[in-house]
């Protein structure tokens, strides 16, 4: 196929662009480049694509195109507590307006990345599945449950939304994010010798490697219709469903000398779910999440080493938040978040 990947120059695209070219896809992106510059080692080899802001992508960004993988959005939670008028703006409406431009072009699957974060407040231990009540406790989450129920009233005979809820990623991309758990105290062992969680450490969290996502929407692009058509899934492994003072212990034994410290001086974080993952494994056969949260800060450690992390980038250019904050200062973006004309 002829395949749109939205974001392909941040933190996932990077990692699904040559995954989706190795399925033997012709991958075209479409990015504004926010986070382009944010490269850990050797830059990476992007495949062609769109230098343009999603609010303002036409319909000429189709032309040709067979599906659409749409990752681009502001990724995380702290982001849209920031700004919650442009999380709705850019991760809801722009989204929205992106699948009817796709489905008017007669693009015939949009695979749309959603989160496990959807489930938000869902209390106990039993595990969590598609069906499961959504109760988003950010904005960042709730604008991915609006985008959900707005793609499915698009669905028809000849346009198949599918919604690929990502548990939260983690693993080495070569344009890092340091604000997403497993990454930022991997970071902080190595950097500062000390594993630090700020909650009291019992939250539930479910964890994805990167390529582990990348591997489930190469699936879904290919999947017979009748499997996967305006439904939900969630991408992840059961094996790696676990409390933040779990993987805080895991980096601690991954990086010797470090020590483990949980202050609980943010208080006990409502968002905690343990999530059910088998509807991904009967829809895609063949596919399984491999990467344990072991082998993962592993990964981490050797690549932080190899290409000389350091503090200063790791505190700014490699977190989202931060990283945007930079930029609007130095006037390379503006108030909205578009980039600004040199």
């Amino acid at each position: 196929m002829r395949v749109l990947l939205t974001g392909h120059q941040g933190y996932l695209g990077t990692v699904m662009a040559p995954v989706l070219a190795g399925a033997g896809h012709e991958v075209v992106g479409l990015d504004s480049g926010l986070f382009a510059d944010c490269v850990l080692g050797p830059a990476p080899d992007d495949p062609p694509g769109h230098a343009v802001d999603l609010r303002d992508a036409g319909p000429e960004v189709f032309a040709g195109i067979d599906a659409v993988v749409h990752l681009a959005a502001l990724s995380n939670d702290p982001l849209g507590s920031l700004a919650p008028d442009l999380t709705y703006d850019i991760n809801h409406h722009a989204s929205v307006r992106l699948a009817r431009l796709a489905r008017d072009a007669g693009v015939r699957r949009f695979l749309y990345a959603s989160t496990c974060s959807v489930y938000g407040a869902s209390g106990g231990d039993d595990l969590v599945g598609e069906d499961a009540p959504l109760r988003p406790v950010t904005p960042y989450a709730e604008s991915k449950v609006r985008v959900e129920d707005d793609l499915s009233k698009l669905a028809d005979d000849d346009f198949s939304p599918v919604y690929l809820r990502n548990a939260t990623a983690f693993g080495f991309s070569p344009r890092l994010r340091a604000d997403i758990v497993l990454n930022n105290l991997v970071g902080h062992a190595l950097l500062t010798n000390q594993v630090r969680v700020l909650s009291d450490g019992t939250p539930w969290r479910p964890l994805v490697h990167a390529r582990d996502i990348a591997e489930a929407f190469a699936q879904a692009l290919v999947a017979p219709r009748e499997a996967v058509h305006d439904r939900a899934f969630n991408v992840g492994t059961e094996l790696n469903n676990v409390t933040v003072a779990e993987i805080a212990s895991h980096v601690a034994e991954a990086v010797p000398g470090s020590d483990l410290v949980i202050t609980g001086e943010a208080g006990n974080d409502p968002r905690s779910y343990r999530v059910d993952f088998s509807r991904v494994r009967a829809a895609l056969p063949g596919y399984q999440a491999r990467w344990t949260v072991k082998e993962g800060a592993v990964e981490l450690i050797d690549a932080y080493r190899r290409f000389g992390l350091r503090q200063g980038d790791f505190d700014r250019r490699f977190t989202r938040l931060a990283r945007l904050s930079d930029r609007r200062g130095a006037g390379t973006i503006g108030d909205d978040l578009r980039p600004v004309a040199e």
